[in-house]
């Protein structure tokens, strides 16, 4: 079952408090910050402590990402940090175009080659900021078998695109769905971007319902008090749990007598329904809804 990844939490590199409470918080995924949330003077303190953090602390299956610097501003030396440390995932900042995958892609490898790591252990990430990035999406989004996600930037991107960021969030549509599709097509995850304002609660929760309208895996989060509204605007209902359980039903009762044919209630049942299906499943476990023993 693929992994999910409802919310992104963001963790400055330099805060070495939220570094060490960070699997508290209850994200799917944690991403330390080691580009924007860190000033000039702080990048080689805030790379030692992400360096400390991963090899001490417990994260308790959480995936851990960390966001490096582009490469000619210190991020080969924050990835070779990294993949020393186990992260999970290598997310890079600003992707505008396939060989930037590429390049980090090259550094990682060789760290893993040098250091007797399976070439293949660090996944990557993507974050695309620009209107480049965004017209180059599909490219991106295919440039590495280790990409396990694109994510979109809003800030920098409506500013390279001479607007801001409004209430109805029109501005984001196109790039939302370049983005969306193109990771799709890949077959990884699309993740949507931040939502600045904290303490406007209504306004976030319409953005999350309308991502996941759109059909994105989850968002990115900076406070934690965001990551309980986002999980429970993408936790299934009663009724969709129900019917995601017998679909699963009648694929066990099918296999059991041999069947290729697989029907409920009469209809026949195919694979987007399915898939479907399992990800309501997904989706209800990890919301604690229902546990794994009832399917």
């Amino acid at each position: 079952m693929e992994r999910l990844r409802r919310t992104m939490m963001f963790v400055p590199g330099a805060n070495a408090s939220m570094l060490r409470d960070a699997s508290l918080y209850g994200a799917d995924s944690i991403m330390f910050d080691l580009e924007d949330a860190v000033s000039l003077k702080e990048k080689d303190t805030a790379r030692m402590l992400v360096y400390s953090a991963l090899k001490t602390f417990d994260f308790s299956g959480t995936e851990t990402v960390v966001r490096i610097n582009a490469l000619e501003d210190g991020g080969d030396q924050d990835v070779e940090a990294m993949v020393l440390a186990g992260v999970n995932v290598i997310r890079l900042p600003k992707t505008e175009t396939a060989q930037d995958i590429k390049d980090v892609e090259a550094v990682i490898a060789r760290v893993e080659e040098e250091n007797g790591i399976e070439i293949g252990t660090t996944k990557m990430m993507a974050a695309i900021e620009s209107a480049t990035g965004t017209l180059n999406a599909p490219e991106i989004a295919k440039a590495s078998t280790r990409l396990i996600g694109i994510a979109i930037g809003a800030e920098d991107y409506v500013t390279n695109m001479k607007t801001r960021r409004y209430p109805d969030g029109q501005e984001l549509f196109f790039a939302r769905s370049m983005i969306l599709h193109a990771a799709r097509a890949a077959g990884i995850a699309a993740i949507d971007t931040v939502y600045s304002d904290v303490n406007n609660e209504e306004g976030f929760k319409a953005e999350v319902n309308l991502i996941k309208q759109l059909g994105f895996d989850g968002k990115s989060v900076i406070n934690p008090r965001q990551i309980p509204l986002v999980n429970a605007i993408y936790a299934p209902t009663e009724k969709e749990i129900q019917n995601a359980k017998e679909v699963i039903w009648a694929i066990r009762e099918a296999e059991s007598k041999g069947s290729g044919v697989i029907s409920l209630n009469g209809k026949m049942i195919d694979k987007p329904i399915v898939e479907r299906a399992q990800r309501v499943i997904a989706l209800a476990v990890a919301a604690k809804l229902i546990s794994e023993d009832e399917i």
